[in-house]
């Protein structure tokens, strides 16, 4: 059985990787088209949530989007997710509509073909670096005012006990939120680090259902930077709190069916 369940993961792997993989290396020539002036941003950006929607769709397992209808597509946000795994970005990206930007880590701008892309469509910041920081803040504030909503992880990167404890949250995202007087907006994905965790440079992906839910905007309307601690707090524990929910569920009452494919 353990010999079936390892060809089996092994199998999914090699399924998964090949729909990662094929529809982007098919398109990079638009994508390179896309990228090359700035009015035609919008559609690099369209074209990357086909790709998102799609690898999805040929993993095979469900996604569930809960709580859509409480986004307003004219209005401006800063979505504020938990981080769990490197499928986070396409799972908002398959699930928020609208030109939405990302603030991510550096380093992803040196990845193989994809760096190009995502430096010429999103905002890459040094954490380390003070002066990154504050070059990707100041990116963040133009978006906003350039009609654009802005995806920050707060927790800045993959927490080791993924799925169940967050990491401390980062300032950034309630910062911009209370300056722009935009609505926050907190993000649970509970089981993305079932499907894709992260193992430092070890490829493991797993079949398992995907969720994620868009929790109430939280207004900052009249909040001054003396409410960033409290509107922080707020954010992180309704997701921590999901987090739990969810873990709770998987773990006792709504786990996913084993087979083959299924996490040990």
């Amino acid at each position: 059985m353990k010999r079936i369940k390892g060809i089996g993961r092994m199998l999914y792997s090699v399924w998964c990787t090949t729909w990662f993989v094929l529809p982007f290396i098919t398109s990079y020539p638009l994508f390179r088209l896309l990228i090359a002036k700035p009015n035609r941003l919008r559609h690099a950006h369209t074209l990357n949530r086909i790709w998102s929607k799609l690898q999805l769709r040929m993993y095979l397992m469900p996604v569930t989007v809960q709580g859509l209808e409480q986004i307003d597509p004219k209005q401006k946000y800063v979505f504020a997710p938990n981080h769990s795994s490197y499928i986070d970005i396409p799972m908002i990206l398959a699930a928020i509509p609208g030109f939405i930007n990302f603030v991510g880590k550096k380093s992803l701008t040196k990845v193989p073909l994809w760096g190009r892309i995502y430096d010429a469509l999103y905002i890459s910041v040094d954490r380390d670096s003070p002066i990154s920081s504050a070059k990707a803040y100041i990116a963040s504030k133009q978006s906003i005012e350039a009609g654009r909503s802005v995806v920050i992880f707060p927790e800045g990167k993959i927490s080791p006990d993924s799925g169940n404890n967050l990491l401390p949250f980062k300032d950034g995202p309630f910062k911009l939120a209370i300056e722009k007087q935009v609505p926050l907006v907190p993000i649970t994905m509970p089981y993305n680090h079932l499907f894709l965790p992260d193992k430092k440079g070890k490829l493991v992906i797993r079949y398992h259902p995907l969720e994620i839910i868009i929790h109430p905007p939280i207004s900052t309307e009249g909040l001054t930077r003396h409410d960033i601690e409290f509107l922080k707090e707020k954010t992180f524990q309704i997701i921590q709190e999901e987090l739990h929910k969810k873990h709770h569920e998987h773990q006792y009452r709504n786990t996913a069916p084993v087979s083959a494919l299924s996490p040990a």
